[in-house]
């Protein structure tokens, strides 16, 4: 959506496909980073944008063992929104498609799910094939941008390689009721061999609740309900007044984590950015944030060359060039993240604070770098070049 309003706005015609009727979906990791917002602003549209309903987040807390440490301070950051602003994403899509449907090059195609590439005699990509409402359809493209997610349709049918990195965790994402009294910056709780993430929605807590890779129907749901609920209440004991709420399994959604990344970004005809490049851990809430950056350093490569019908892959190449690196050490530190938490997760016993960490936590620079990392990330992108 960031990528078409972007080349719609230099006047270049957009066709985006969606296969859904509409955006309403639980993405559940919803973070809008400082790095995002200040493209907001860039684009003149960070008002109108924090005007839709969200919360705001500054500090990240993680409390260990029961001791509560602030790992990242955001309000000294170099950017126009100093937090994290925590919205729904189908608010965000629907703003941004909102705001390009005002710009005359630019078409948003619901229910339009996209099977398979269009390819010529000499295998270059010139478009989709895609199933309507009305049956199936053909679309004519100079460039095809696959932007679908980490099962993506465009990545298979190109071929494209790609490179797993083994993951120790799932995530089991679930809401339970917020009271206003309840603490406001608590992003991580891990004892107990568990860990699970609290993300304030206002009236509610999105709850991401970590548990070893592959175990959800091994060990968890055979343990039980009760078992699970029991879990959190231990983990995070402001919570135990209503983890009843869970009910049923059906309430609960698995999500199952990967980290793997294209070697090759592009084939001639076809680009693939975001997720459907390199699916990221929700480890930092950075997916979504770095899909963006890569969008919006997409437009401003492809744009000067898209009105002469033919995208080469060397401008392609230089796509991947100006990406690759940002996701190499994103992906890096999340795999760090993932070997603290493979260590913590099934150990039933109390721990304490790492030594390390109680030692940096209290350092404003070590709070204001990591802050910088999370908020900012590695090479920001602008929509104009600087």
């Amino acid at each position: 959506m960031m990528l078409g309003f972007l080349l719609a706005r230099d006047g270049h015609h957009v066709t985006i496909l969606e296969k859904h009727k509409d955006f309403f979906r639980d993405f559940r990791g919803d973070t809008i980073h400082p790095s995002t917002l200040d493209l907001m602003y860039e684009l003149g549209l960070l008002d109108a944008f924090l005007a839709l309903p969200h919360q705001q987040i500054s500090e990240f807390v993680l409390a260990i063992g029961g001791q509560s440490l602030p790992i990242a301070d955001l309000t000294h950051l170099p950017t126009h929104a100093k937090f994290v602003a925590l919205m729904p994403q189908w608010d965000f899509l629907n703003f941004l498609a909102a705001q390009a449907a005002n710009l005359p090059t630019f078409h948003l195609l619901m229910e339009h799910e996209v099977t398979g590439l269009l390819e010529d005699h000499n295998h270059r990509v010139i478009g989709v094939h895609a199933n309507t409402p009305a049956g199936p359809v053909d679309i004519r493209a100079a460039l095809v941008v696959g932007c679908d997610g980490r099962h993506s349709t465009s990545r298979t049918a190109a071929n494209l390689p790609v490179r797993e990195t083994g993951v120790p965790i799932d995530v089991l994402w679930f809401r339970l009721p917020r009271n206003e009294n309840d603490p406001f910056n608590v992003i991580g709780n891990i004892n107990y061999g568990n860990f699970a993430v609290l993300i304030n929605r206002a009236d509610y807590f999105q709850c991401a609740f970590i548990i070893a890779k592959d175990t959800f129907s091994t060990k968890v749901q055979p343990a039980g309900l009760d078992a699970f609920r029991a879990s959190i209440a231990r983990l995070i004991p402001f919570l135990a007044d209503r983890v009843d709420e869970l009910t049923d399994w059906d309430q609960i959604k698995l999500l199952s984590v990967q980290v793997n990344r294209l070697t090759r970004w592009h084939r001639p005809g076809l680009l693939c950015i975001g997720d459907a490049t390199h699916a990221m851990s929700p480890v930092g809430g950075i997916g979504i944030n770095l899909a963006i950056q890569d969008a919006v350093a997409a437009a401003r490569i492809l744009s000067p060359v898209l009105s002469t019908g033919l995208v080469t892959e060397l401008t392609l190449g230089r796509i991947q060039h100006r990406r690759e690196l940002p996701t190499r050490i994103t992906q890096f530190f999340q795999i760090v993240v993932h070997r603290f938490l493979s260590r913590v997760l099934g150990n039933p016993a109390p721990i304490k604070p790492p030594l390390l960490l109680r030692l940096l936590s209290p350092l404003p620079a070590f709070r204001r770098l990591l802050a910088r990392f999370i908020g900012v990330g590695v090479r920001p992108e602008h929509i104009s070049e600087t």
